[in-house]
């Protein structure tokens, strides 16, 4: 059967507490392109590692996975606490790059005075100021991302110019907490801008997900209620309306804890998957396995198939960036626009 006008979508976390080697990441995110999945994601935080764990920085293990794959996106979680909005525009925007355009970013923050102090450059702040400081950094990296018009690079030997200075921006970004003046020392990513995800399951980030976000999760716990993850989610596109945002450029993810112990289990979270996504409770899903090796096999094996079966998901990857994967347009540069209109 051919896939839905309005696509499914699916990604999964490839969370491994305690592993230090990459090559289990490099395992899964080749196991969940071969599903056909839209994207991986890892988390990352702040805080110091708990007894008995250790930690990797997120979107450093996901550059050691691009070269690795070649379809599935890339999402790491990158705090927005505690770092410098300049290095973290650059770090994603070299994701981007090294995946050949499939990268993006959740964007989270750091709230506990413990983490605080763990990286000792200021005291922990309220939440709602760690939010709006988060929207900023999403708001300032997008700016970067367009500092450097597409065709900024000339590389012409013959004259020994690089870049055509006219087509490089400042971005001149003055906020409570930080100013930038750019441009960036990246060229623009092959997305133009790397997908930004949020976690809107709570207020704040919902506000901050309503003004920059692309894709947004929706948490539920071990009982799914479609009813709470469906009014978050009218809740954000009345958000989205409210600023002049189109709610078809949001993908609403209902984020779902899940433990597959057999076929009958994966077949059973296809049947939910294809109910909640035909009643438009929300875009797609975003899976968190409780044993990431017999969860995503499960799901990769059992979910996958049965979904394709029913004409629900797609079995070809029709786009080479994550842009694509998620219906999602590539963005105008800003900076371009407005010169060709003055």
């Amino acid at each position: 059967m051919s896939a839905p006008i309005r696509p499914l979508h699916l990604a999964v976390s490839i969370d491994r507490p305690g592993v230090r080697d990459a090559e289990p990441y490099v395992r899964a995110a080749r196991l969940a392109e071969r599903g056909r999945l839209d994207f991986v994601t890892l988390g990352d935080t702040l805080g110091p590692p708990r007894r008995g764990e250790s930690r990797l920085d997120a979107l450093a293990v996901l550059a050691r996975v691009a070269p690795a794959t070649e379809r599935i996106g890339l999402v790491p979680t990158v705090t927005t606490t505690h770092t410098e909005p300049f290095h973290v525009s650059n770090a994603v925007s070299t994701l981007d790059w090294v995946s050949n355009g499939r990268a993006g970013w959740t964007v989270e923050v750091s709230a506990t005075e413990a983490e605080a102090r763990h990286f000792g450059r200021r005291a922990a702040a309220p939440a709602d100021e760690l939010w709006q400081e988060a929207a900023d950094v999403a708001d300032v990296a997008a700016r970067l991302w367009d500092s450097w018009e597409d065709d900024a690079e000339i590389r012409d030997v013959a004259t020994g110019r690089f870049v055509d200075r006219d087509k490089l921006h400042y971005v001149d970004f003055e906020g409570p907490g930080f100013s930038v003046r750019g441009p960036s020392i990246v060229p623009r990513p092959p997305q133009g801008r790397p997908v930004t995800a949020v976690d809107a399951t709570r207020l704040l980030p919902r506000a901050a997900a309503a003004r920059h976000a692309d894709v947004a999760y929706i948490r539920t716990g071990p009982t799914p209620s479609p009813g709470a993850v469906r009014a978050a989610r009218d809740d954000l596109h009345a958000r989205l309306r409210a600023l002049g945002r189109d709610p078809r450029r949001i993908v609403v993810l209902a984020s779902l804890p899940i433990a597959l112990y057999a076929a009958a289990d994966a077949v059973a979270l296809a049947d939910l998957a294809g109910s909640w996504w035909a009643d438009g409770v929300a875009d797609g899903f975003h899976f968190r396995p409780e044993d990431p090796d017999r969860d995503l096999a499960l799901l990769v094996d059992g979910t996958v198939p049965v979904l394709q079966h029913r004409g629900l998901l797609r079995s070809f990857y029709p786009g080479g960036t994550l842009r694509e994967h998620l219906c999602l347009p590539r963005p105008a540069n800003r900076y371009a626009t407005a010169r060709r209109t003055a």
